[in-house]
């Protein structure tokens, strides 16, 4: 059996199976606007990188202040608040700043 054909079999049994059926998502368009918005170079570069559990600087700050904002939200002693919003503050800056060096240099960063 060809690796094409084993493939289409494994989908359909999981199909049958209804693992298919509760995605989110489900039953909407695709939103690939800002995919192809992306030069091809980059989403070349960005599809090997994630494939090989590599994220940009900029995706992994970004996930950073994310945890942050969260912690802010559940604390309650003023000095870890003041701490933890200074921490926001600079990775915010820094991701500013790659974001502007990016879109100076018509490169993304890795």
């Amino acid at each position: 059996m060809s690796w094409e054909k084993l493939v289409e079999q494994k989908i359909q049994e999981a199909m049958a199976a209804g693992e298919f059926d509760d995605l989110p998502g489900k039953g909407k368009p695709l939103d690939l606007s800002a995919y192809f918005a992306t030069p091809e170079e980059v989403r070349v570069s960005n599809s090997i990188l994630r494939n090989a559990g590599i994220v940009p600087e900029e995706v992994q700050l970004l996930g950073e202040i994310a945890k942050l904002k969260e912690s802010l939200e559940g604390c309650a002693d003023d000095g870890r608040r003041k701490e933890i919003s200074r921490k926001i503050d600079e990775l915010t800056l820094k991701y500013n700043l790659l974001r502007e060096h990016s879109k100076g240099s018509g490169k993304r960063r890795f």
